[in-house]
């Protein structure tokens, strides 16, 4: 049974898109004959984020990082983010002359030019220097994959995502006593999410936000009738979602929108711009309304058949995610690059 060590800064209690999609890698492992273990920032001294003191990350250096490393004798290494953790695993991996992939799952280059704090082009360089440096970077969708290897970025390989459609389906009870019709959204509460635009929107009904972070304090100040339900994990996320009439998804730079198969798994149609992310994971299915003017678009959204939705969302299985993932993983190491040996 081959043995994959994931590396990633963000894990368990965050609630985001890397720690679900890494969840979902470990579910499925054994059907896929693999074991997937995770190196996170369990064990590590930790320190806040800054801009975001709620999420931690590990404060150690790549000798520590190498030395979990050896202990675990993973056939493979995958390295998820490229946060310190993931940093200090890169300069062991490459000190040992030990191959690696990557993924790239957010966008910080346009995160830290929204902070402020640094500029867009200088965060690129370094990231092409990080992900270039393995046998190969996965990535979520088409569009994703043309943007990034226009800027530089080589050895793409694509790894989609999955949904639990077991857990997230509709239900015939609603947990939202509100007036009708609910636009729905779910997301970290943080800047480079673009909330201001959904909740800024003339709408009919209610809205709704599930999530936290560290601009929740200044939302509910601005947008006073907006209902904040905070985190919701499991049966009660899916419940919101079945209990709503439309999900609203205004993030301008996600890069896929795990969220979007969640709601439209419960039944939800979806409302977004025509982005990277929603244009790849809607396409032509007519399960959501795609448009600049976010209003119309949410609008629209609430005359698509539930039905629509879930049909759509069935087309992205957890089980076909991680096989694409640990195909990936094995096609890298098999290039002609991986047998000529890594050159670190």
């Amino acid at each position: 049974m081959s043995r994959i060590l994931i590396v990633t800064d963000a894990w368990l209690p965050q609630i985001n898109g890397v720690v679900r999609s890494i969840e979902a890698l470990l579910h499925e492992a054994p059907a896929l004959g693999v074991k997937i273990e995770v190196l996170d920032s369990t064990g590590f001294r930790t320190a806040p984020i800054p801009t975001y003191p709620s999420m931690r990350f590990a404060v150690t250096r790549p000798g520590a990082v190498a030395r979990r490393i050896e202990a675990a004798d993973p056939d493979f290494v995958h390295i998820a983010t490229e946060g310190p953790l993931g940093l200090c695993a890169w300069i062991a991996c490459r000190r040992a002359g030990r191959p690696f992939t990557t993924c790239y799952h957010t966008r910080f280059p346009e995160y830290l030019a929204m902070r402020r704090v640094a500029p867009r082009r200088a965060v690129y360089w370094l990231l092409r220097r990080f992900h270039n440096a393995g046998l190969g970077m996965m990535v979520a969708t088409q569009s994703l994959e043309r943007e990034l290897r226009a800027r530089g970025f080589d050895r793409l390989m694509r790894w989609s995502r999955g949904v639990d459609s077991e857990l997230f389906r509709p239900c015939e009870t609603s947990v939202l006593d509100l007036p009708r019709p609910i636009f729905l959204t779910c997301a970290r509460l943080a800047v480079e999410k673009n909330l201001d635009a959904f909740l800024s929107l003339d709408l009919p009904g209610s809205k709704v936000v599930v999530g936290d972070g560290p601009d929740r304090a200044r939302l509910q100040a601005h947008f006073p009738d907006a209902h904040f339900l905070g985190e919701l994990q499991g049966t009660a996320l899916s419940a919101a979602y079945a209990s709503a009439d439309a999900f609203v998804f205004p993030s301008l730079s996600d890069t896929f929108g795990l969220v979007l198969l969640e709601a439209l798994a419960s039944g939800l149609p979806i409302a977004a711009f025509p982005v990277p992310g929603p244009l790849d994971v809607i396409g032509d299915s007519g399960a959501g309304a795609l448009d600049w003017d976010l209003k119309r678009a949410a609008l629209a959204a609430l005359s698509i058949p539930r039905e629509t939705a879930r049909a759509h969302a069935l087309t992205f299985s957890i089980a076909a995610s991680a096989r694409q993932f640990v195909d990936n993983i094995f096609r890298a190491h098999a290039a002609p690059s991986a047998e000529a040996g890594f050159a670190g």
